[in-house]
């Protein structure tokens, strides 16, 4: 009867890691955030890769409190200078970005670029 109380255990235990794990995984999977920069384009980087995404920025960018944090993204193409950016960053990164006007930036972010 104990064996199949340790049993039961060991199964419930299990099953507790597997869900804290998930939970875990999805959080970060999910996890978003929205920064804005500027482009910089002496501050790519071309890559020899097999796929696509041949260039890669490494620049500040700012969420909307203003807090600072240098990001690196890759793109396909060479971006248009001075243009502004919106980013979705993930926990495994930049997830997509669009360009945007300065008057669309957040205004802690607008006194870290001028118009």
């Amino acid at each position: 009867m104990e064996s199949i109380r340790e049993k039961i255990f060991i199964f419930s235990a299990v099953i507790i890691v597997i869900a804290v794990f998930g939970a875990a995984f999805y959080f970060l999977e999910n996890y978003e955030s929205i920064y804005y920069t500027q482009i910089d384009n002496t501050k790519v980087e071309k890559k020899t890769t097999s796929d696509n995404m041949k260039y890669e920025y490494t620049l500040d960018c700012y969420n909307k409190k203003g807090n600072k944090k240098e990001i690196k993204f890759k793109t396909s193409r060479e971006l248009r200078e001075n243009a502004y950016l919106m980013l979705e960053v993930k926990s495994l990164g930049v997830h997509s970005w669009k360009e945007v006007q300065y008057d669309e930036l957040p205004e802690k972010v607008r006194i870290n670029y001028r118009e």
